[in-house]
């Protein structure tokens, strides 16, 4: 019988493989899903925060939480890039350094 922690690994595989493959989309392509689209004003770089995301969302889940043997130590460094990859995601959705304001 399957029990909830195997619901709960393929459910954190599929949301951290979804992440890394948006993430190559935004690097190679420029291209950002449609929940995101409207907020993201630099494709590329959210596509570098995707992947951090994503990297370290696995760390963290695989190696901590959803682990079958003890606690490891990189589950620490896995949030560390889940959490450095979603504040890069966020500088994505600011203008940068070369952008002007509209003048109205």
């Amino acid at each position: 019988m399957i029990d909830m922690h195997v619901f709960l690994a393929v459910a954190a595989g599929v949301a951290v493989a979804f992440m890394g493959v948006a993430g190559v989309a935004a690097v190679v392509a420029e291209w950002v899903p449609p929940v995101a689209r409207r907020r993201v004003l630099r494709p590329r770089l959210w596509g570098y925060g995707a992947l951090a995301t994503a990297v370290g969302l696995g760390l963290f889940l695989f190696l901590g939480p959803l682990a079958d043997a003890g606690p490891a130590g990189f589950a620490g460094l896995g949030w560390c890039l889940w959490m450095g990859g979603m504040a890069v995601q966020h500088l994505a959705q600011r203008p940068g350094r070369g952008a002007t304001a509209s003048a109205s």
